[in-house]
């Protein structure tokens, strides 16, 4: 915030009779296309002098199939502009946040979290989206924005209006070590020597990417901690041996599962929602499964005898 105006200073100085436009963007990792030709918005943030309605122009030209199409636009300030971003990823972080709060809630009531976000989710005030309770968020933008966010108003002497986003983040770290002290209670109290998969590492599905991801931070964690730790993913396998060469890796998650003690879904990759528990039953030698994302279909795990836990589940009986 502020970066807009100082730059725009610059623009005028070098280049006299120019003007400078801040356009943020909105994309997610692996729908960056679709997410550049269907946006859910436009925002102009353009400069309020006579210059502005030539840049908003000129961005109408840039955009002109999906203006047509009637994307919703907001042409507005500098500043305002400026925060659309980061306000819009701060607020789904606290959205996030917010269901894993209720995990732990659920977790000490013996509620179920994931038929708690179905209920509150029917509200049309709050909706489903990002009400999915589990490991948390990673990725180079919510964690590193909300930081970055409460830092800047600090600066600005506006801090005390983010204090909240301290707890968001905490929360979100928090549920790290909620799921390897789960894997530790599975595992029969201790994870020394026990062979654990663990089914993904990226921070999300449809990504290679690994920065500041929840599933290679458990993983990572249950390897220190004495458990021999097998992972695979669909996409992040390379970039993880980089980082953590002293774990084993396997291409697919009946390699991966071969002898295991429990096996951990930590991203939710569709090749692993799918996995059939009976055939996969069989490679293993617990049919233990800690569910980090609460995307498997329960009924049919324990149907075929695995013991299921997740985060803000009541246990399996």
């Amino acid at each position: 915030m502020g970066t807009a105006a100082r730059l725009a200073e610059l623009v005028v100085e070098k280049v006299p009779g120019a003007a400078l436009a801040w356009n943020p963007e909105f994309l997610r990792e692996g729908f960056a296309v679709q997410d550049t030709l269907h946006p859910d918005r436009l925002v102009y943030g353009i400069p309020q002098d006579e210059t502005g309605p030539t840049a908003e122009a000129l961005l109408d030209e840039v955009y002109a199939p999906i203006v047509a199409a009637g994307t919703p636009k907001v042409v507005t300030d500098y500043a305002t502009a400026e925060m659309v971003k980061t306000a819009a990823n701060s607020f789904l972080a606290t959205k996030i946040s917010f269901i894993n709060a209720m995990a732990e809630l659920c977790e000490a009531t013996g509620a179920d979290v994931k038929q708690l976000a179905d209920a509150i989710g029917y509200d049309d005030r709050i909706g489903r989206k990002f009400l999915n309770a589990g490991l948390g968020f990673g990725g180079g933008c919510l964690p590193k924005d909300i930081r970055a966010f409460m830092a800047r108003t600090g600066e600005l002497g506006a801090d005390q209006a983010l204090t909240f986003l301290r707890e968001v983040d905490n929360i979100n770290m928090r549920r790290r070590i909620r799921m390897v002290e789960l894997a530790r209670e599975v595992l029969d109290g201790s994870l020394l020597g026990k062979r654990v998969a663990v089914l993904g590492a990226a921070f999300k599905p449809e990504s290679d990417d690994i920065r500041d991801s929840p599933a290679l931070n458990v993983a990572a964690q249950l390897q220190l901690q004495g458990a021999n730790v097998v992972l695979t993913d669909p996409a992040a396998i390379e970039n993880c041996k980089k980082q953590w060469p002293q774990i084993d890796y396997a291409d697919t998650p009946e390699e991966a599962a071969k002898g295991a003690d429990a096996v951990l879904l930590l991203t939710e990759w569709k090749q692993f929602r799918e996995l059939d528990p009976v055939a996969f039953g069989k490679v293993v030698r617990q049919k233990r499964v800690l569910d980090g994302r609460n995307a498997l279909d329960r009924d049919k795990w324990e149907a075929a005898g695995w013991s299921y836990r997740a985060l803000g589940r009541r246990h399996s009986s």
